[in-house]
């Protein structure tokens, strides 16, 4: 099973995105960090195989947090979520930093799964 570090600050999105990786029984959940700079220290601990990371939270946001995670780790895989009104140029930008790919809110549990597994 992969390990999966979920970053976000709401609590109901993290609840959503935990019971559709443990409900494949292909993944489990390392840890859950409400923002980037717990994201970071989290990583660290967790040694997670993968990171799905919100990319607008208080403190530190997502694409800070990415910017951070690559320089600790070239290798991280990280993909980033975000709200179907939020990704324009921070979609591009997140790419450009190394994150593997975007996924969308509300989230299409099969699509998840998949883009998890392609990774």
């Amino acid at each position: 099973m992969k390990k999966v570090l979920i970053v976000d600050d709401s609590i109901a999105v993290a609840r959503q995105l935990e019971k559709i990786l443990t409900g494949s029984e292909e993944f489990e959940v390392a840890g859950h960090a409400k923002n980037g700079a717990e994201a970071i220290k989290m990583k660290q601990t967790t040694r997670p195989d993968l990171i799905c990371m919100d990319m607008n939270m208080p403190v530190m946001d997502g694409l800070t947090a990415l910017r951070t995670l690559m320089a600790m780790d070239p290798n991280a895989k990280v993909v980033m979520v975000t709200s179907l009104g939020g990704v324009g140029d921070k979609f591009a930008e997140a790419l450009r930093l190394g994150a593997k790919t975007v996924i969308s809110k509300p989230f299409d549990a099969d699509a998840v799964l998949q883009t998890l597994r392609d990774l």
